[in-house]
Formats: structure tokens, C-alpha cells, sequence
């Protein structure tokens, strides 16, 4: 995934419409800390903590 978003377009320039709100940004990096997945024995758990 990092090789696929890390490479600058063929044009150079950045679409426009391709660009996230930073709206977009915080809340997919907020939702990320939150969430925890506990693994135990064959069984995974996922959990949202707010």
C-alpha cells in the first residue's frame, strides 16, 4: 500500500478531486487510535474505545 500512494502521477500535479478534506484525515486517524484489537486463542476482538 505505501508503494501505491507514495508515487507521484505521471502529470506531476496533484488532482484535485483526489485530495482528502482534513476533516477526512482527522477523523480516520482519530478512529484509528481508538480502535484495539485484542486477539486471544482462535477469537479476535475488536473494540471502538470512546
Amino acid at each position: 500500500m505505501q508503494k501505491l500512494y507514495s508515487r507521484s502521477s505521471p502529470s506531476g500535479q496533484v488532482n484535485k478531486n483526489m485530495v482528502p478534506k482534513q476533516e477526512t484525515i482527522t477523523f480516520l486517524l482519530n478512529y484509528s487510535k481508538a480502535l484495539r484489537v485484542l486477539e486471544y486463542q482462535n477469537l479476535t476482538f475488536k473494540t471502538l474505545l470512546n
